[in-house]
């Protein structure tokens, strides 16, 4: 079968996911499922899988969406937790106040503060917990899911403690480790150094939008819900913006070139996140002049959904603002002394290992689970169970809690096993009948002979297209990093750069990824504005990609094309 034609069988169940998601408006736990059976039944009739090894590689799938699960029980059980602790209630008292300038607000509370929510839980949390406060303080409903939706994305890359690079790179091990044997990988000598190497471009490529994107944002709050429709009101707190950008940028970027791959946004906006509020509670950098929404009687009628926002937010303090951040702290302490190498928390929580090798028999397909070392137990499910104490919460909060994470996981769980499972097809479809490249290899080979040495310029859009039809930029990275990768060796060209600009993409995907937007649009009492937010979230997304694909090139063929 010609190369061209295998590639655009590959591309089918993608394509269908697109479709049924975007075109039909299907949920994931519908599109998904059907996506992971065209896929199977490519295995099979075209590739020439056995049965029982779509089969294992479906089992094996399974396993690693039940990893990632608890990484997202977790996050959500820490969320669900302290909003019946009382904990949330009282930080949002702590952030009413500081300034009544909604451009100062977006940038404290949905570019640092969610910046930090991303690197330590990941999974659509700094919407769940941003977009609410934003409306809570009186942001119109659109423009809460909206500004919220764009700034999600520099700090995907890393979020839920880097799982997009260090789960949803893991199918790279192979070729790396096959590359580094044959002498072919330069400086790189272990797969760490790789994926390391990948979050330090990434942060690199990151870096313009960075500071770039939140003034954009403002720009587009103050055009469409201003009352003067002006984008260059939204320049207005230009001083205070680019402050904020530094002071996530400079611990973002140090993180990832002296730690790795797990801290940049967790630490990055830990850090941007108290100097932010610090500097905003002096007055330093702030705007002289105030900018608000104009009366809500002037407001458009689809800005608001079922939730009212309210003319004057009031919040009240349940606790000290040290004892409500106490969780927060925690997790980013543990976090930290459990992911260095130079202390043995490390090595003993990685000691706690559960495998099942050789899956029906079948020798290439594998399962892998460390159940201490997954962030979903230590430290997001202990610091759940602290926080108990720590919060002093009765138990029938404590039962409610629980009881809503648990209700939550049902559709991200179908979700993602099939989306997962799909993958790992993918990946296993190289060992075929045909002696044929893999799915994978097969779209990498074709796109990078209609692309050529121009495929820097595209490849963070294919990662977007991933996160847009996954919801998830660890799931894009599993569905298209051996693709980026192999299209890398195709070309001779840098696979770190490459596959950062996998990573990059799959982050910015976040703006216009269809379950956050539902999501968002859920959490603010949305309804049917799906398709506007998706329109006006894609010009900030094709900026995003074209900056990006632009740095790429000048890395790879001016300043490093021999990187490995």
């Amino acid at each position: 079968m010609p190369l061209e034609l295998l590639a655009a069988v590959a591309l089918l169940p993608i394509m269908l996911a697109l479709v049924l998601m975007v075109g039909l408006r299907w949920p994931a736990t519908r599109a998904m499922p059907l996506a992971w059976l065209v896929t199977a039944v490519a295995g099979v009739y075209v590739w020439k899988m056995d049965i029982g090894f779509v089969a294992a590689s479906t089992l094996s799938g399974f396993g690693g969406a039940v990893n990632v699960l608890i990484i997202v029980f977790g996050a959500i059980l820490i969320l669900h937790t302290l909003r019946d602790s009382g904990g949330m209630e009282t930080i949002n008292h702590g952030f009413y106040g500081i300034s009544r300038d909604r451009r100062v607000q977006v940038i404290i509370i949905a570019t640092v503060f969610a910046a930090f929510l991303e690197g330590a839980a990941g999974f659509g949390t700094p919407a769940a917990i941003a977009a609410p406060l934003l409306l809570s303080l009186g942001f119109p409903a659109l423009a809460a899911a909206m500004v919220c939706l764009i700034l999600n994305s520099f700090p995907v890359t890393f979020g839920a403690v880097g799982t997009p690079v260090w789960f949803g790179l893991k199918n790279l091990k192979t070729p790396v480790e096959a590359a580094i044997a044959a002498g072919q990988a330069g400086d790189i000598t272990t797969f760490a150094e790789f994926l390391k190497a990948v979050g330090q471009w990434s942060t690199l490529l990151h870096l313009p939008m960075i500071f770039l994107l939140p003034l954009f944002v403002n720009m587009m709050l103050t055009r469409f819900f201003g009352q003067n429709k002006s984008w260059t009101e939204g320049l207005g707190a230009w001083k205070f913006s680019l402050f904020a950008s530094t002071c996530f940028a400079i611990p973002y970027t140090a993180v990832a070139f002296l730690i790795g791959e797990e801290f940049p946004s967790l630490i990055g906006g830990l850090v941007g996140t108290a100097l932010v509020i610090a500097a905003a509670k002096k007055g330093f950098l702030l705007p002289k002049t105030t900018w608000d929404f104009g009366p809500q009687s002037t407001w458009e009628e689809d800005w608001t959904g079922e939730i009212a926002t309210d003319e004057k937010a009031e919040f009240k303090a349940h606790m000290s603002q040290f004892r409500a951040w106490t969780p927060y702290i925690l997790i980013g302490l543990i976090l930290v002394l459990t992911r260095v190498n130079f202390l043995p928390l490390k090595a003993m929580l990685n000691d706690i290992k559960f495998t099942i090798p050789h899956i029906l028999g079948y020798e290439s397909v594998n399962f892998s689970m460390k159940p201490l070392y997954l962030p979903g137990t230590i430290p997001f499910m202990l610091v759940a169970i602290l926080t108990i104490f720590i919060h002093g919460m009765k138990p029938a909060k404590v039962k409610e809690a629980w009881k809503d994470s648990i209700i939550r996981m049902k559709n991200p769980a179908i979700a993602l096993f099939f989306a997962v499972a799909m993958v790992e097809i993918f990946k296993q479809s190289a060992h075929n009948g045909i002696n044929m490249p893999s799915m994978p290899l097969s779209m990498a080979e074709t796109a990078g002979a209609l692309a050529g040495h121009t495929w820097p310029m595209f490849a963070s859009f294919v990662g977007a297209l991933g996160s847009f039809i996954t919801g998830s930029n660890t799931v894009s990275d599993l569905l298209f990093a051996e693709f980026q990768y192999a299209t890398a060796t195709n070309l001779s060209i840098s696979h770190q750069i490459v596959v950062a600009l996998q990573a990059v993409g799959g982050a910015m995907g976040n703006m216009v990824c269809i379950h956050n937007i539902v999501a968002a649009s859920a959490t603010v009492g949305l309804a049917g504005m799906e398709g506007m937010l998706i329109r006006r979230n894609s010009l900030p997304l094709l900026v995003y990609g074209l900056i990006a694909g632009a740095i790429g090139c000048v890395f790879i063929y001016v300043l490093y094309p021999g990187v490995y």
